[in-house]
C-alpha cells in the first residue's frame, strides 16, 4: 500500500523528534469533558490524539475534563470509555481533571500571593459588559486591587462553602486593554455548591475554568503535544500564559521532566458534516424532547448512534483518513461517509433476500411434495465466504414491483407473455396470470417453471434480462425493517434561522413489516458482547441496501436497521 503524505502535525511531531524536543518522548492525551456522548466529530480528535500515539510509539492518555459538575455524570464516563474500545484505541492511562483539584487550587493560592489573582463579586452581566471589545480595552472591576490577605480569605470562604452560588469568582489579574480578549482578568474560579461532583462528592465548593485547569494537567502528566480544534486559537497564548507562571525552574517539583520541559497547543479543523448537527446542546434538546428514541438512535451522529445504525469502527477510521486534518474549517459532505460504509461492507456483508412488498408467487408445475434446498453462495464470486440454504417450494413470495400484469418492452421482470425471469440462485420462471381480490388488488401470481435451469446446473446457464428476489412461503421470518435517512432536510440545519427542530427529515425513520430469508433465524437470539460492546450481524438486502441487526431484536422478534441504501439516493 501507498504510503499516505503526512499531515501538519504529523510534520511537526517528526520536526520535533528530528530535533531531539522532549528527548525523543511523545505524548498526547483525549480530553473529553464527560457531559454527554461522543459524536464522529470527536472522532476526528481520536483518531488523531490515539494516531498520533500509535505512529511514534508514543502514549496517549485519555483524561476527563470534568470540571463542571452540573452537567458531568458517570454514564458519559462509561460511553466514552466504550466508543473508543469499540473504535480499536487503546490509551496509556486514565487521568480526570479532578485528579488535580488540590494542585490547582494551591496553584490559584501561589496566584492570589503575588497579586495576579483577585475574589471578584460582581455578576456574570457586569462582569462580561466590563470586558470592551476586540478594538475598545475594558473597564477595571472595581475589586481589581483588593489587598491580597483580603483574597485569600475570601476565596477560603468561597470553598468552604460560606459564599453563595454565583456571588464571587477569582480572576486572574492579567491586563484589561489586551487585544486577545481572554486576557483580560480570566475567570479562574467559580462557585459550585449545587451539584455533588461525580468522584470527589461535595469536597469542592469551588471548580477551576477550562482555561485554568487544561493547561496545568496537560503539564502535570508531561503531554509534549497538546492537540485541540480550531476554536482554541485565541485560548492557546492565555494557555502559555498560565503554564509560564508555573514552569520553570522558580517551580521545580511540579513535573518529572524537568525544568525545561513545558507542552505545546496545536490547533486543527472541526469535522462538520452535512445534514446534521455537531452541537452537544442540540443533541440533548433532540434526546430530552424524544424528537429521536435516545444517545444511541441511529440517525444521530454519536459514535453509539452510527454504530447501532450499522457503521463498523474501521469505516468511520477511513472516513476521517479520507477527510484529513487542516487549518481551514469545512463542510463535509455526508454522502461521502455513507460511500466509505457502503465500500466497507461490500466486501463482507452477506448477500440474503428480503421481500419488503410481499406479493405470493404460487409455480403451478413444481411437484414436489416437500420442496428442496437452494444452495447459494454468501456473496457471488467470494467462495471463501461460504453458502447458505434456501428452502424453495411451490409457493414463494416476491416483490410486488417484480410483476406488472400489462407491461411493455422495458420492463424486464415478470408478466404474462412468455418472458423469461431468474428466481435469485434457482430456477428460471415464467408468469402466466395472476389472481386479484375485490379492489383489483393482485394476491397471487402465477408462473411455471423450467426444471433443468436450476443455477449452478449444466441447464443453469441459459441467461434471463432479469433476476428476482424470493423467499419461501412456510420457511420465511416476519420481520421489521427500520429504514433510516437522515435526520435533518437541509445541507446545513446550523446555519438556517429557523429553529433547528423545525427542519427534521419526516421521512428519517420508516418502519416496515417484511419476510426475509429462513437463515436469518439465527439471528433471534441475544447478540455476542465482546469486551461489552454488542455484536451485530451485517447483512446485503440484494436491492434494498445495507442492514444491521438492532438490538432490539428478540427470540420472538427480528428487527433490522438499514445502515445505507445501496446507491445514494440524495444526489442532485
Amino acid at each position: 500500500m501507498e504510503e499516505r503524505s503526512l499531515n501538519f502535525i504529523e510534520q511537526i511531531v517528526e520536526n520535533d523528534l528530528a530535533e531531539g524536543k522532549n528527548d525523543g518522548r511523545i505524548q498526547t492525551r483525549f480530553p473529553p469533558e464527560p457531559n454527554g456522548y461522543l459524536h464522529i466529530g470527536h472522532v476526528k480528535a481520536v483518531c488523531m490524539d490515539f494516531g498520533i500515539a500509535e505512529r511514534y510509539n508514543g502514549v496517549c492518555n485519555l483524561r476527563f475534563d470534568d470540571t463542571n459538575p452540573v452537567k458531568e455524570d458517570a454514564e458519559y464516563v462509561d460511553s466514552i470509555e466504550r466508543d473508543i474500545r469499540w473504535l480499536g484505541f487503546k490509551w496509556g492511562h486514565i487521568y480526570y481533571a479532578s485528579d488535580y483539584f488540590q494542585q490547582l487550587y494551591d496553584l490559584a493560592i501561589r496566584f492570589i500571593r503575588e497579586g495576579k489573582a483577585y475574589v471578584d463579586e460582581q455578576t456574570a452581566e457586569q462582569i462580561a459588559e466590563q470586558k470592551g471589545t476586540p478594538t475598545e480595552a475594558g473597564v477595571a472591576s472595581p475589586y481589581r486591587d483588593r489587598p491580597v490577605e483580603e483574597n485569600l480569605r475570601l476565596f477560603q470562604a468561597m470553598q468552604n462553602g460560606e459564599i453563595e452560588e454565583g456571588k464571587m469568582v477569582l480572576r486572574a489579574k492579567i491586563d484589561m486593554a489586551n487585544p486577545n480578549m481572554h486576557f483580560r482578568d480570566p475567570i479562574m474560579y467559580r462557585i459550585i455548591t449545587s451539584h455533588p461532583h461525580h468522584r470527589t462528592g461535595r469536597k469542592w465548593n469551588v471548580y477551576p475554568m477550562y482555561d485554568f485547569a487544561h493547561g496545568q494537567s496537560d503539564y502535570f502528566e508531561g503531554v509534549t503535544h497538546s492537540i485541540c480544534t480550531l476554536e482554541f486559537v485565541v485560548h492557546r497564548p492565555l494557555y502559555d500564559y498560565f503554564i509560564d507562571q508555573f514552569s520553570g525552574a522558580n517551580f521545580a517539583g511540579l513535573s518529572p521532566y524537568g525544568p525545561d520541559y513545558r507542552p505545546r497547543q496545536f490547533e486543527f479543523n472541526r469535522l462538520n458534516i452535512t445534514y446534521t448537527v455537531m452541537s452537544k446542546r442540540k443533541m440533548l434538546q433532540l434526546v430530552k424532547e424524544g424528537l429521536v428514541a435516545g444517545w444511541d438512535d441511529p440517525r444521530m451522529p454519536t459514535v453509539c448512534g452510527l454504530r447501532r445504525r450499522g457503521y463498523t469502527a474501521s469505516a468511520i477510521r477511513e472516513f476521517i483518513d479520507k477527510i484529513g486534518y487542516t487549518k481551514v474549517e469545512g463542510m463535509i459532505d455526508v454522502g461521502l461517509l455513507e460511500h466509505t460504509i457502503r465500500e466497507n461492507l461490500k466486501e463482507t456483508a452477506p448477500r440474503v433476500c428480503a421481500i419488503f412488498d410481499p406479493v405470493k408467487l404460487v409455480i403451478t408445475n413444481y411437484e414436489k411434495k416437500e420442496g428442496e434446498e437452494i444452495e447459494v453462495q454468501n456473496i457471488d464470486g467470494h467462495e471463501e465466504l461460504g453458502t447458505r440454504v434456501m428452502p424453495f417450494a411451490r409457493e414463494l413470495y416476491i416483490e410486488r414491483g417484480d410483476f406488472l400484469e400489462e407491461a411493455d418492452n422495458k420492463f424486464f421482470r415478470l408478466s404474462p407473455g412468455g418472458r423469461e425471469v431468474r428466481l435469485k440462485g434457482a430456477y428460471i420462471i415464467q408468469a402466466t396470470g395472476c389472481e386479484k381480490d375485490a379492489e383489483g388488488n393482485i394476491t397471487t401470481v402465477y408462473a411455471t417453471y423450467d426444471p433443468e435451469s436450476k443455477s449452478g446446473t449444466e441447464g443453469g446457464n441459459r441467461k434471463t434480462k432479469a433476476t428476482i428476489n424470493w423467499v419461501e412461503c412456510r420457511s420465511c421470518i416476519d420481520a421489521e425493517a427500520r429504514l433510516y435517512d437522515r435526520l435533518f432536510a437541509c445541507e446545513n440545519p446550523s446555519a438556517e434561522e429557523a429553529d433547528f427542530r423545525e427542519l427534521l427529515n419526516p421521512e428519517s425513520l420508516v418502519v416496515k413489516q417484511i419476510k426475509v430469508e429462513a437463515s436469518l433465524r439465527k439471528e433471534m437470539h441475544n447478540p455476542e458482547v465482546v469486551d461489552g460492546i454488542e455484536q451485530c450481524a451485517h447483512y446485503q438486502f440484494l436491492k434494498q441496501g445495507y442492514f444491521v441487526v438492532d438490538l432490539d431484536t428478540t427470540a420472538d422478534k427480528l428487527v433490522f436497521n438499514r445502515t445505507a441504501s445501496l446507491k445514494d439516493n440524495w444526489q442532485k
